[in-house]
């Protein structure tokens, strides 16, 4: 059984990647080492950044293989969570638990790079 603050810890960590996809990724100081690339202090990051750490891609797609979104895996083992650009959701499973975060812009353009790559 799940407590209240294992609840609201999930769904706080659900909400801050909602968070990251909202605003975009800013490099600093303290993350610079974190990605690779000819980045400034103060860029954004794109979505082809963000994606390099991706662990798996599911594309939906139409009947006649049209894009229509992805599912992103960006975390697995504890807890599992990805990132659905169809329904802009941050969906989190663990122990139990699930919920569904919302985000509602995306600021590095992940669902437009997923969308090149599923053209390539």
């Amino acid at each position: 059984m799940n407590t209240n603050k294992e609840k609201e810890d999930f769904n706080k960590h659900l909400q801050a990647i909602a968070k990251d996809i909202n605003k975009g990724i800013t490099i600093t100081k303290d993350n610079k080492e974190g990605y690779e690339g000819e980045f400034e202090i103060g860029d954004t990051i794109s979505g082809f950044d963000y994606l390099q750490d991706a662990l798996d891609i599911e594309y939906i797609t139409t009947s006649d293989k049209q894009y229509k979104g992805a599912r992103v895996l960006i975390s697995f083992g504890g807890p599992d969570i990805w990132i659905n650009t169809q329904t802009e959701e941050i969906e989190g499973y663990w122990w139990g638990l699930n919920d569904k975060v919302p985000y509602f812009d995306d600021a590095m353009g992940i669902n437009e790079s997923l969308e090149e790559l599923f053209n390539c």
